[in-house]
């Protein structure tokens, strides 16, 4: 009798994903975009976003409700047309190839199309059909996208019954069924519990190292954004303000950050971040609202005592005195003037996406 080979679930858990892939600097880009712009009237949504994606690459698209993740995502995949521009994704032209492109791609938007009446290995049936899987196959198919998404003893429950979790994780096996080489996950774990957000982590991060499969992801968490992806932009207000791969994003900020809550009005902050810039060490300084004031340094310990003295020659009170390493959030909010905050993706941005 011969020997299953093991499922792609059994892969992921005996750490065969361990080893990351080595991207080719100079091979064809999967996705690559030039001065893509689309505008909704008044409301410039994507204002002339330059892209290269590299083949087995997980890039990243940072920025916050608004900022024009989702309506580039929809561009790239050829279901909003934009305003100029030009792109090629899988090697086919968005304009001309259409198709071609749709059938190389997987895709999984924040608002996932589930029928709620169907059960979840209905849906993968039909999804199969619609991508001319062969009759012979699409039982072992679909037996093989429920167990890589975790959803074999739940496969023939309704929909309507399923988490939250439940239904993003088959709504990404949905997008897997025909292999694509390229997946476009929009906002994939927005609203998820812990548990759910991992397990789809885990998903992403075993069909990229195992089966070389290319990510183009947009999220609003840093902690999704720096633990997946091999390359970030962050997008602000339809604009890349910055890019690179997290170490090189982190690198552009000062090693430490010491945040330190200043009693008073906006006037008495920026009176502290003129006192505190000057400091010896010091990088640079700023304020917003929830942090307080924060100040970039190259030896934090060193320059704490100096932020102590600093406040108390300016007369200024303050509490809440405290060291950290440099984040991507710092990063955004160098790069961008504020703070990334995740929201609920159905209160913002432009028609067909949150932005």
């Amino acid at each position: 009798m011969s020997t299953q080979p093991p499922s792609i679930s059994e892969r992921l858990l005996s750490g065969l994903a361990a080893t990351a892939p080595q991207h080719d600097r100079d091979a064809a880009p999967a996705i690559e975009a030039h001065g893509l712009v689309k505008h909704f009237g008044d409301i410039h949504a994507v204002n002339g976003i330059d892209l290269r994606v590299r083949p087995g690459q997980i890039f990243g698209f940072l920025g916050q409700n608004g900022s024009g993740k989702s309506t580039t995502v929809r561009m790239l995949t050829t279901l909003l047309r934009p305003t100029s521009g030009s792109a090629r994704v899988a090697g086919h032209d968005i304009y001309a190839d259409d198709r071609e492109i749709r059938r190389s791609i997987g895709v999984a938007l924040q608002d996932a199309g589930l029928d709620i009446l169907q059960t979840g290995r209905e849906l993968l049936r039909l999804q199969s059909r619609l991508y001319n899987i062969p009759r012979d196959q699409i039982e072992s198919r679909v037996a093989e996208l429920l167990d890589v998404v975790d959803l074999t003893e739940d496969a023939d429950r309704r929909i309507g019954g399923y988490s939250g979790g439940m239904q993003r994780r088959l709504d990404l096996a949905s997008a897997l069924v025909h292999s694509p080489s390229i997946i476009f996950l929009d906002e994939p774990t927005t609203g998820l519990d812990p548990v759910s957000r991992q397990a789809v982590w885990d998903y992403v991060q075993h069909l990229n190292r195992v089966d070389g499969v290319t990510f183009f992801l947009t999220t609003q968490y840093l902690d999704e954004a720096d633990l997946l992806c091999d390359e970030i932009a962050i997008l602000d207000a339809g604009e890349i303000v910055q890019q690179g791969t997290p170490d090189e994003l982190k690198a552009t900020v000062s090693n430490d950050v010491i945040y330190v809550q200043v009693e008073g009005d906006e006037l008495i902050q920026q009176r502290a971040v003129n006192a505190l810039i000057q400091l010896p060490n010091v990088e640079d300084a700023s304020w917003d609202f929830n942090e307080g004031v924060a100040v970039y340094t190259k030896n934090g310990h060193e320059t704490l005592a100096r932020v102590v003295r600093s406040l108390d020659d300016e007369s200024l009170p303050f509490s809440n005195l405290r060291l950290a390493r440099a984040t991507l959030d710092d990063v955004f909010f160098r790069a961008t003037g504020h703070r990334i905050e995740p929201g609920d993706p159905t209160q913002s941005g432009p028609p067909g996406g949150s932005g």
